[in-house]
């Protein structure tokens, strides 16, 4: 065996974890179930639900679940509920609507409605949205964790006729769901710089930069909490991981430590194809020491800023046309290691559904649940966590496999950079837009942000 991935997955196996007995990690494979399994759970919750997702939207499946929420907190006026979601994204409406004061109306009007309120707290991670969100994931409930990056709105959640793809993972183990429980209290809820959103006079961002400075300080330092166990015979070791910004980011350092643990076998999933270079670096090494490598991604047109060239266009529609861009480069660049099979390129499409899935498993011993889009905005700007799977028996192998199966069964593999559209096969608007951005060199810097 090659050093490198032994001492990488030295360094690995010595990571302070949870010990998880695996008849307590269930998988759920639809957006459907996954908006069932949280509304059983928010029902039969005695003593805590702690939800933190990017938003909660004031659409039908977003109300349904606030709904549930209040209810519950009717019921038992002493369940300790806490909701935390970005700070800006929860104080604008969608990207190209009209301004509006966003989803902080719809938590405003439940906490006039209602005798007993319940805590939405808005968490700025940066000072504009541009630069940083709150993207760290988890929902608790008692001593039940469900990890997924899907946000609460009508197409994460299956509501009506669509849907958007991620992965949807149910952990029962108290001490997980003390360390995420701990951790948004200690570091999140007790910061000057979060602050509720239920209120009609909201501070003002500016007024809050010192505030975010520091919060953004702490958050870059923070990790979570816990005992670390022994991992028993017959359980998987879990440990959960926090990272922000481009210095000491543990959950970064650990994403790169994964993949160069890997001796015959990645699979990664993102929804936006545009590899930090670090994640490039690992998978170009991978591939030269004779990895199979799998990456899942949507199909631009599975992407969530997709824009039929039927409707009228915005300049966010041109994102998926970028991101398949840089797949066709990434694709022509690797055209030998597609053609001899140790390369492949799943393009997920499933009628007019989207893709948001992200994570990475690696030699079946190793799987990572994360919200990270794995592109540079997750490895430099955003908050991100996710839990990482060590399982040296392999006691997860079937649930990984049939993960997978569904999540390959609406893809077509590439076998070609050719199979995949070229810009001159793009819509006029997004020719014209793309060929400005090249023509003022912007696309370097979009990239970064995107």
């Amino acid at each position: 065996m090659n050093s490198k991935p032994q001492e990488s997955k030295e360094q690995l196996s010595k990571l302070p974890m949870l010990s998880q007995n695996p008849e307590n990690i269930k998988t759920l494979h639809s957006a459907e179930d996954f908006r069932y399994e949280l509304l059983r759970q928010i029902e039969k919750a005695k003593h805590r639900i702690y939800i933190v997702a990017l938003y909660l939207e004031n659409d039908d499946a977003g109300r349904e679940i606030f709904t549930a929420l209040y209810e519950a907190k009717q019921k038992q006026p002493t369940l300790d509920i806490n909701v935390l979601v970005d700070w800006h994204r929860a104080q604008r409406g969608l990207i190209g609507a009209e301004a509006s004061d966003g989803n902080a109306a719809l938590y405003r009007e439940f906490s006039e409605k209602y005798k007993h309120s319940i805590n939405v707290l808005g968490v700025p991670v940066r000072n504009k949205e541009v630069f940083g969100v709150l993207h760290l994931k988890g929902f608790i409930f008692d001593d039940t964790v469900i990890y997924s990056g899907a946000s609460l709105n009508d197409v994460y959640l299956a509501h009506k006729e669509k849907y958007r793809f991620d992965r949807y993972h149910i952990l029962a183990n108290a001490f997980l769901a003390n360390s995420m429980v701990s951790f948004i209290n200690k570091t999140l809820v007790s910061s000057p710089a979060v602050n509720c959103l239920s209120q009609q006079n909201r501070p003002n961002t500016k007024t809050l930069r010192p505030a975010i400075k520091e919060l953004r300080k702490q958050l870059s330092l923070a990790n979570y909490q816990f005992t670390p166990q022994m991992r028993k015979a017959g359980e998987v070791g879990i440990t959960p991981l926090v990272g922000l910004g481009r210095k000491g980011n543990k959950l970064n350092n650990h994403i790169k430590l994964l993949l160069a643990s890997a001796t015959f076998e990645i699979t990664i999933c993102t929804p936006y194809f545009n590899f930090p270079k670090p994640i490039a670096k690992e998978l170009r090494k991978a591939l030269q020491r004779g990895v199979k490598v799998t990456i899942i991604v949507g199909d631009k047109t599975a992407n969530d800023f997709y824009i039929s060239p039927e409707e009228e266009f915005r300049t966010i529609a041109g994102l998926p046309y970028l991101y398949e861009i840089n797949l066709r480069t990434f694709a022509k660049a690797n055209e030998s290691s597609i053609a001899n099979r140790q390369l492949s390129l799943h393009l997920w499409k499933h009628e007019n559904n989207s893709f948001h899935l992200k994570g990475v498993w690696v030699d079946n011993e190793f799987t990572l649940i994360t919200g990270s889009n794995l592109n540079p905005r997750a490895w430099k700007l955003d908050l991100e966590n996710g839990l990482l799977l060590q399982d040296p028996e392999q006691l997860l192998l079937e649930e990984k496999q049939s993960e997978l199966n569904v999540i390959l069964k609406h893809t077509q593999v590439i076998g070609s950079y050719k199979q995949i559209d070229k810009l001159d096969s793009y819509p006029s608007e997004v020719k014209r837009l793309i060929k400005r951005i090249k023509r003022i060199k912007a696309d370097h810097i979009l990239n970064q942000i995107l």
